[in-house]
């Protein structure tokens, strides 16, 4: 069982960075690869970014490649999304999961979310 948990997102305008952090507890975390979907209001769950539990091969959206960057930390315990040049369609809700799988990326274990405003 693998549990996650997300730091806040906030309001930020466009142009702008925000890093969102997510970390997990649960003894077999360091086997699961992780990844970051977002939602926004009326529209399906996205995938955004994921990567490798060793840390390795990151893919991205290409609506996001470029201007977000995964990473997880050194322990492994955490994965990390850095968000550049932020744009007002980049509003959504942002959920990290875990998964066995990697491509495609499908998540086993979910976030709560954390809300991100873009204002223009």
């Amino acid at each position: 069982q693998v549990q996650l948990v997300e730091s806040a997102g906030g309001l930020v305008q466009a142009g702008g960075s925000l890093r969102l952090s997510c970390t997990a507890s649960g003894r077999t975390f360091s086997s699961y690869n992780m990844g970051w979907f977002r939602q926004a209001p009326g529209k399906e769950r996205d995938f955004v970014a994921a990567i490798t539990w060793s840390g390795g091969r990151p893919y991205y959206a290409d609506s996001v490649k470029g201007r977000f960057t995964i990473s997880r930390g050194n322990a492994k315990n955490t994965v990390y999304l850095q968000m550049n040049s932020l744009k007002p369609e980049d509003t959504a809700v942002y959920y990290c999961a875990a998964s066995t799988n990697y491509r495609p990326f499908r998540g086993d274990y979910w976030g709560q979310g954390t809300q991100v405003t873009v204002s223009s």
